[in-house]
């Protein structure tokens, strides 16, 4: 199913899913600005546009001036790309993913098929397919969905993680390879989001104790903070940023220790530095 909307079609307080009824929005007729800094006049296309973050980055792109398509099923898309955009398109907003939150052990053949055909050549499939449509514009832009789980280790789904980890790398390779073509290639990586695949995790009290310990913000994400970041990196404004990988996180990967952990440490080293004050008059609290 593919639907294509504007800024007139956008409900920010809309929490569920599209009108699958959709039709033709109109124009963009708000103000242009600094074009470095507007979208208005291009065309964009969000796989799994319809939840999630991929909802909230239709939302965001709409704002910004460009038509936006978005479609849940990669062959419902691939029998209409043609026809659609008259040979150019502007933005690829790879999005669409699922899970099975289980150990490694506990996957049979058929889960790991389906994840990898769903989060990976999904992507890697409409990336072959736009190629043609985003170098005719001579300045595409590609976006990878990706997850924190690409790039730490994390207990909720190792062929998940393996997919993300590959959609990374995938960036990387296009923003290379395709640069002759004036292609630009980005990943975001959020951490735990309000988003229907993680409803389960954000709801439960032990899983956001522990989420917050190693989480300096320590909060869940909106949407609208991933899909902020998403917007920006299709800006002419962002122009030379390709190949990277970003995390949305609220400090997830860069934090070392687990907040406990920081505080004994705290505690232990004023402890140490009094004894070794007391003793040698060193106050830097460690001995010499």
């Amino acid at each position: 199913m593919l639907y294509r909307l504007g800024a007139s079609d956008i409900d920010r307080n809309k929490t569920n899913r599209l009108d699958q009824s959709m039709a033709t929005a109109a124009p963009f007729s708000g103000p242009i600005g600094n074009s470095r800094w507007s979208l208005a006049g291009m065309t964009a296309v969000v796989t799994g546009g319809t939840l999630g973050i991929g909802y909230a980055v239709v939302e965001e792109l709409a704002e910004l001036g460009p038509e936006v398509h978005t479609c849940s099923r990669t062959e419902s898309f691939a029998e209409n790309v043609t026809s659609l955009f008259d040979g150019k398109l502007n933005i690829l907003i790879n999005n669409v993913g699922t899970n099975i939150f289980k150990t490694t052990l506990e996957f049979t053949p058929e889960e790991y098929s389906m994840i990898m055909a769903t989060n990976l050549e999904s992507c890697y499939h409409m990336c072959q397919l736009t190629h043609p449509l985003l170098k005719a514009y001579g300045a595409g832009n590609i976006v990878f969905i990706s997850s924190v789980m690409g790039l730490v280790h994390t207990p909720f789904g190792s062929i998940y993680s393996a997919t993300k980890g590959a959609m990374n790398q995938l960036a990387k390779n296009l923003a290379c390879e395709w640069a002759k073509d004036n292609i630009r290639s980005n990943s975001v990586a959020p951490w735990a989001t309000k988003t229907p695949l993680a409803q389960h995790l954000v709801e439960n009290e032990e899983f956001l104790e522990a989420m917050a310990s190693r989480t300096p913000l320590k909060r869940v994400a909106e949407p609208n903070e991933v899909s902020s970041l998403v917007a920006f990196l299709c800006l002419p404004a962002a122009s030379y940023i390709t190949g990277q990988t970003i995390a949305v996180d609220g400090g997830f990967t860069v934090n070392g220790f687990l907040n406990k952990v920081i505080g004994i440490c705290y505690n232990y080293h004023w402890e140490f530095a009094t004894t070794t004050i007391g003793n040698n008059g060193n106050n830097s609290g460690i001995d010499p």
